[in-house]
C-alpha cells in the first residue's frame, strides 16, 4: 500500500464584532449546529485568505491566480516579453489556448469558469514561442493555428505552484487539467451560540452649513462576534504528487500552516478592524485518516460556569478541544504520529491542553517540530 500521511491544523480564534463572510442578504454567514445558531465562515473565504497570505511571501513565478482572464494574462506576458503589439499578442494567446478547448465566457476574452493556474506555468507557455513571436504574428489565422499547435496542456499539468497543489483545480469539461486538492478546509464555526446584530450608522456631510440637519447617508451592517473553531488538513502524499518534490511539499506545509493561522478574510474590514491572532493552534500528524474535532462543540460553550460567574469562552473552547482529542484517541486507539501546540493563554486554563498536545511552544518552534517529524518520513 502506498505511503500516506495527513497533517491537521486545529485553531481556536476569537473575532470581535465583524462581518467576515457575507451571505446573499449581506449578513454574516451562519449555521445551525448542536441545535443552536452559530457564526460560520465558509471554507472558500478562508482558503482564499490563506492563499493570498502565503503568496505574499513567494516570488511571482511561484504564485497562483484563479481567474477567467487567462487569455488576457497570457497576452500581457507575450507583449511584455516579446514586444509584439497588443493586438497581435491577444491573437497569439487565443491561438495558443484554443487547442485546450476551454469554453468561452460571456465577456470577450474570458473563459466560462474560473481557472486556477500558476504564473510560472504561463511563463513556460510564453517560452515555447518567444523566440519566434514576430514570425507567428505575421502569419494568417489558419497558418498560425497550425504553427502553434503545441502541447500547451502539458505546461498546465506539471510544475504546479503551491496554491494549485494545495487547493486543486476542477475543469469539468477537460478532466485532463484537473488537479486533486491536497488540502481540505472546514467551514469555521463558532464554539457557542451567536445572535445576529445590526450596526445602524449615519454619515455626516462635512460640507453642510451649520444650520443644516440630517445625515448625508444612513445604512446598516449585520455583524456578530465569535470564538471560532477552525480546521484544515493536508494529505502529504497528495501534495508530494502534485508538486513533484518532497522538499517542495514540506516547504508548502510549513507555509500553509503559517498562512492558515495568520490569515483573515477581509469582508467589511475597514468598518470593523477585526484582524486577530489565534488563541490556540495545534498540529497533529496521522498515518490513517484526518479527524475534524468539531464534535467538541456540539454542546455550545456557555459564557458562564455552573454558578453563573463569567468565564472565558476561548479558554473553555481550548479545554473542550483538548478533551475531545484525548477522548477520541483513547476511544478509537488511533494514536497520532505527532501532536504539538502553541497557545496564548498566560496561564493554561487547566492541564488538559498539555496532556493532549504537549507543552506550549512558540509558534515557529511548533512548526519546526512538525518539520522534523515530516522530514523523517518524507526525506528524499
Amino acid at each position: 500500500m502506498a505511503k500516506q500521511q495527513y497533517v491537521e491544523y486545529h485553531i481556536v480564534q476569537t473575532v470581535p464584532p465583524a462581518n467576515l463572510n457575507r451571505d446573499d442578504q449581506g449578513n454574516p454567514k451562519e449555521a445551525f449546529f448542536g441545535g443552536v445558531r452559530r457564526s460560520r465562515v465558509s471554507s472558500q473565504a478562508w482558503k482564499r485568505a490563506t492563499r493570498k497570505e502565503f503568496d505574499r511571501h513567494l516570488p511571482e513565478a511561484d504564485q497562483s491566480t484563479r481567474t477567467k482572464q487567462i487569455a488576457k494574462q497570457l497576452s500581457d506576458r507575450l507583449h511584455t516579453r516579446t514586444g509584439v503589439k497588443t493586438e497581435q499578442a491577444q491573437r497569439l494567446a487565443g491561438a495558443l489556448l484554443e487547442p485546450l478547448g476551454i469554453k468561452a465566457g460571456r465577456k470577450a476574452g474570458d473563459t466560462a469558469y474560473l481557472l486556477h493556474y500558476g504564473y510560472g506555468q504561463l511563463d513556460r507557455i510564453v517560452d515555447l514561442i518567444a523566440d519566434r513571436a514576430d514570425d507567428y504574428a505575421a502569419m494568417s489565422d489558419e497558418d498560425l493555428g497550425e504553427a502553434v499547435d503545441l502541447e500547451i496542456a502539458d505546461e498546465l499539468k506539471i510544475g504546479h505552484p503551491m496554491g494549485v497543489a494545495l487547493f486543486g483545480r476542477m475543469v469539468a469539461d477537460i478532466p485532463s487539467l484537473n488537479v486533486d486538492a491536497a488540502a481540505q478546509v472546514a467551514h469555521a464555526l463558532s464554539t457557542h451560540r451567536v445572535e445576529l446584530e445590526s450596526d445602524y450608522y449615519t454619515a455626516v456631510d462635512d460640507a453642510n452649513e451649520s444650520d443644516e440637519t440630517g445625515a448625508g447617508m444612513i445604512g446598516n451592517i449585520g455583524f456578530n462576534s465569535a470564538t471560532l473553531y477552525r480546521y484544515a488538513t493536508i494529505g502529504v502524499h497528495q501534495l508530494v504528487e502534485n508538486m513533484g518534490s518532497n522538499e517542495a511539499a514540506l516547504d508548502a506545509i510549513r507555509r500553509f500552516g503559517q498562512a492558515f493561522a495568520l490569515s483573515m478574510p477581509t469582508g467589511h474590514i475597514t468598518s470593523f478592524a477585526h484582524r486577530t491572532r489565534p488563541s490556540l493552534v495545534a498540529v497533529v500528524v496521522r498515518d490513517d485518516q484526518p479527524v475534524n474535532l468539531v464534535s467538541a462543540f456540539e454542546q455550545p460553550v456557555p459564557a458562564t460556569d455552573a454558578s453563573g460567574a463569567a468565564r472565558g469562552v476561548a479558554a473553555e473552547s481550548a479545554n473542550r478541544l483538548a478533551r475531545e482529542y484525548s477522548r477520541s484517541v483513547r476511544q478509537w486507539g488511533d494514536q497520532p504520529v505527532h501532536a504539538a501546540v502553541s497557545h496564548a493563554f498566560e496561564d493554561a486554563p487547566d492541564d488538559h491542553i498539555a496532556r493532549a498536545f504537549g507543552d506550549n511552544q512558540p509558534f515557529d518552534a511548533m512548526l519546526d517540530s512538525l518539520d522534523r517529524v515530516l522530514t523523517r518520513t518524507w526525506k528524499s
